[in-house]
């Protein structure tokens, strides 16, 4: 008996599909796949599927955490690419946390947020 696992991806939904598209590659994922209103992204080993379903409740309750090398990096980029700006969303600053994790939030064009973030040494 194998039960070995291999992948587990989350369903994000996307108010507007075409504007979430273009958001998530401008934020740095890659879109692998785009058929029958679901696009597969990914970055390096982490992946979604961008669903083309909106429900408020929904989006307004997902949060996502992206574990990265570098939050302060990540939010950089970010910064310089005008996201916020470009996209109308929210980005908040990178703060170390209770947790013993730096990170900061990310809110996309459907409300879904996400923490980016890495981790702290334990002291």
């Amino acid at each position: 008996m194998n039960l070995n696992t291999v992948e587990i991806k989350a369903f994000v939904p996307a108010r507007d599909f075409a504007l979430s598209k273009r958001f998530y590659a401008a934020v740095g994922f890659r879109m692998a796949s785009d058929e029958d209103g679901i696009a597969y992204f990914h970055a390096g080993d982490c992946s979604f599927l961008l669903q083309d379903f909106y429900h408020p409740e929904l989006a307004n309750n997902l949060m996502m955490h992206l574990l990265v090398e570098s939050a302060d990096d990540w939010h950089a980029k970010l910064v310089a690419d005008d996201i916020a700006g470009r996209f109308g969303v929210r980005l908040g600053a990178p703060e170390d946390q209770p947790w013993a994790m730096r990170d900061f939030t990310l809110h996309d064009p459907s409300g879904v947020l996400w923490r980016i973030g890495h981790n702290l040494p334990r002291s």
